[in-house]
C-alpha cells in the first residue's frame, strides 16, 4: 500500500470529456494498479462526467469515487468492478479510520500547475481533517486524531457509491450491486430517533446581527451596503449561499426579481440539483432591494432585461463567484453583532454566533416563517422537495419548546 495515495481526477475544466477521447490511458504517476484497472478508471471518469452540470456535485461524486479506486486499487489490490458486498463492508470500515497517510490536515488541491504543466500535488490527501468552528476560533491544534466521519458523511458514501455501482450495472460491467447487498448498513450508519435540531440563531440575535450591519452601512456605505443586501437575501428569501454567486449552473442578476400580472415580485433562482423555482418577495425585501439599488446608482427597481449581477464583487466587474467571500463577509456580520451583544451585557446570550454559519440564516427564516405561514408556501419558497423536510423546522427552536413546559405541574393540577 502507498504511504500517500495519488490523485486520479482532475477538475471538470481539467479533467475534459471523456466521450472526446479516441484512446484511454492510466495516468503515468498512478502506480501498480491492478490488471483491468484502466477499465475501472475510463468508466469512473465517464460516470463523472455525467455530473459536470454542477462544480460542487461533481466535486462531491469525485471524492467518493476517487476514494473507493484508491481503495481498491492500493489497498485491496483488485478492481473496483471485481468488489463484493463483503469488500465494501471493509471499505466503509476503512473510512471510518483511514491510516495517518491517508489523512490530511487541511485541505488541499490535487494538482498544481508549474510551468504550464499540471502535476500532482504530493500534500494531497483522500481524506481531511475537520474540526468545530468554534475549536478553530480557540485555537485548537488539528491532530490525526481529529478525524472522525460524520455520520451524513458515511451515509453520502453509501449513496454516491450504490449509484456509481448501478452506472456500472447499466454499462454492464457487473452484475449486481455490491452497495445494494449490505443489509445491514446501521452497523455503519447510527439511527436516531430524535432529529438533530435545526440550528439556528434567536430572534434577538438575529435583531442584533441586523440592526448592527443596518448601522454599519449607514455609517459606510461603500463597504457594508452590500453586506447588509446579502444577509436580507438569507433571511428573507431563505436563499443558499451558492443561490448568490455565479457558477456554470446559473448567474443571478437583478432581472430575477420579477413582477406578475397582479403586481407581486418574485426572485427566480436555480437551487439544488439545477431546480429552477420562484421565490416569495416580501415587501420588507423589496424595500431593502430599493436601498442597495439605489447604493448601487440603479433605477428603484430592476425590469426584466436588468443583467446587471445580483451580487457584484467589491473590486473588478462582474458577480461575486467564490462562496468563501459571502461566508468571510457574514461571519464578519456575525462577529460584529457579537462584540455589541457582550458590550450591552448579553455575552451568554450571544454565544450562538461564535459557531453560526451562513446556513443558519436559511434556517433562522424558515422556522420563523413556519409559524404564520401556511406549510405548503413556506415549502415552496424554501425549495424543499417534500413537506417532510419543512416540518422539521415547526419545533426547531428548542428554546420555545422548553418553555412551554417548563412551569408544567406534577400536583395541583385543578
Amino acid at each position: 500500500m502507498p504511504l500517500k495515495p495519488t490523485p486520479l481526477f482532475d477538475n471538470l475544466e481539467q479533467q475534459g470529456n471523456p466521450f472526446k477521447v479516441s484512446r484511454f490511458e492510466l495516468p503515468a504517476w498512478i502506480p501498480n494498479t491492478p490488471l483491468g484497472a484502466l477499465q475501472d478508471y475510463e468508466y469512473a471518469w465517464k460516470y463523472l462526467w455525467s455530473y459536470n452540470g454542477s462544480t460542487a456535485t461533481f466535486n462531491a461524486y469525485r471524492r467518493e469515487v476517487e476514494r473507493v479506486i484508491q481503495w481498491s486499487w492500493f489497498v485491496a489490490q483488485r478492481t473496483v468492478a471485481s468488489l463484493k458486498r463483503e469488500d465494501i463492508e471493509e471499505y466503509v470500515r476503512f473510512c471510518m479510520s483511514p491510516p495517518k497517510e491517508w489523512v490530511g490536515l487541511k485541505q488541499e488541491s490535487r494538482f498544481l500547475t508549474k510551468n504550464g504543466t499540471r502535476v500532482v500535488n504530493e500534500r494531497w490527501r483522500p481524506f481531511v481533517v475537520s474540526i468545530s468552528k468554534e475549536k478553530f476560533r480557540l485555537g485548537h491544534e488539528v491532530g490525526y486524531k481529529d478525524y472522525s466521519p460524520s455520520q451524513a458523511s458515511i451515509q453520502s458514501t453509501f449513496s454516491i457509491l450504490s449509484s456509481f455501482f448501478g452506472y456500472l450495472i447499466q454499462e454492464e460491467l457487473i452484475e449486481s450491486n455490491p452497495v445494494a447487498l449490505i443489509r445491514q448498513k446501521s452497523k455503519f450508519v447510527k439511527k436516531n430517533q430524535q432529529q438533530a435540531p435545526v440550528r439556528r440563531i434567536s430572534n434577538l440575535q438575529w435583531e442584533y446581527v441586523i440592526e448592527t450591519i443596518e448601522q454599519a452601512a449607514n455609517e459606510n456605505p461603500v463597504e457594508y451596503e452590500r453586506s447588509l443586501f446579502i444577509m436580507n437575501c438569507l433571511f428573507a428569501m431563505y436563499l443558499r449561499i451558492s443561490e448568490l454567486v455565479a457558477d456554470e449552473r446559473s448567474e443571478p442578476k437583478m432581472g430575477d426579481f420579477r413582477r406578475d400580472n397582479d403586481g407581486n415580485w418574485w426572485f427566480h433562482v436555480t437551487g439544488k440539483g439545477n431546480k429552477d423555482r420562484i421565490v416569495t418577495v416580501s415587501d420588507e425585501m423589496l424595500k431593502s432591494l430599493k436601498r442597495y439599488r439605489k447604493h448601487l446608482g440603479l433605477s428603484s427597481l430592476p425590469s426584466l432585461d436588468d443583467k446587471t449581477p445580483l451580487v457584484s464583487k467589491i473590486s473588478g466587474k462582474g458577480p461575486l463567484t467564490s462562496t468563501r467571500q459571502i461566508r468571510i463577509l457574514v461571519q464578519s456580520c456575525f462577529d460584529r453583532a457579537y462584540e455589541r451583544m457582550r458590550r450591552d451585557g448579553l455575552e451568554e446570550d450571544a454565544g450562538e454566533l461564535k459557531s453560526a454559519t451562513v446556513h443558519w440564516l436559511r434556517h433562522t427564516g424558515i422556522s420563523e416563517d413556519v409559524k404564520i405561514r401556511p406549510r405548503e408556501h413556506v415549502r415552496d419558497d424554501a425549495g424543499h422537495a417534500s413537506m417532510q423536510t419543512t416540518d422539521r423546522y415547526i419545533e426547531s427552536d428548542l428554546r420555545e419548546r422548553h418553555a412551554s413546559g417548563k412551569k408544567k405541574k406534577l400536583k395541583d393540577l385543578a
